[in-house]
């Protein structure tokens, strides 16, 4: 294998990383976060929505390289629509929530629960998890056509191209894992008035993120003026 492809490859790598920081992934992902009390549970979440990302990247990016698949861009903006619209039920769903039973918030944060992947599974749960990979799925769907022509105008073999993808996916992976790890830290902190602030502005904010890019994809790039 030749320095330059190898170069390529870990910048496969490196842009899975970035890629992991888009704000429409952690928006996402904060929605679930904001439920967690575990830094290690905090950071499996990322972990399962980096898997179900990598999954549609890998599987359409592949099908749109090997056989030569077209996304019209109509087709593109309206997968990016999903997205948002899962933004936008995201939010909804939980300030709901949070409103209706307060979802654990009077519940003290589990700083002295056992760590171990086995310990921070349990704490996830299997909705969680679930959620978490359905998300990512989502996200991969909408992200593949772009990243496959990335990777057209980058490598020609479609082998190279499979490891360019699969080490995309392993750095969103990565990167996702870190994020939501942090992103737990905050719930963390014994206050439940905290807790509580912050979980409301993770759903506020997934609601009104999602509604500006419904309005961006619809009327700004045309999506709803295309006949």
């Amino acid at each position: 294998m030749d320095t330059g492809l190898l170069t390529t490859l870990g910048l496969g790598f490196l842009f899975g990383l970035q890629h992991a920081t888009d704000p429409d992934h952690v928006v996402a992902v904060s929605t679930i976060v904001s439920r967690t009390r575990r830094f290690d549970a905090g950071a499996l979440i990322g972990a399962f929505w980096g898997v179900g990302h990598t999954a549609t990247i890998v599987t359409a990016g592949m099908a749109i390289i090997v056989f030569n698949f077209t996304v019209t861009p109509s087709v593109g903006l309206s997968l990016e629509l999903v997205v948002a619209v899962m933004l936008l039920v995201l939010g909804v769903f939980r300030i709901v929530r949070l409103v209706r039973d307060r979802d654990g918030e009077e519940q003290p944060p589990e700083t002295g629960a056992p760590m171990g992947f086995r310990s921070a599974l349990q704490s996830v749960g299997r909705v969680q998890a679930a959620r978490s990979i359905g998300i990512g799925i989502v996200h991969g769907l909408a992200g593949s056509a772009a990243v496959a022509l990335l990777v057209l105008s980058t490598v020609k073999s479609p082998y190279a191209a499979a490891a360019y993808l699969l080490l995309f996916g392993l750095g969103t992976i990565g990167g996702m894992t870190v994020i939501t790890a942090l992103l737990s830290l905050p719930f963390r902190v014994p206050l439940l008035a905290l807790h509580r602030g912050l979980a409301i502005g993770t759903g506020v904010g997934s609601f009104v993120f999602g509604l500006f890019l419904i309005v961006q994809i619809g009327f700004v790039d045309g999506l709803f003026l295309r006949h």
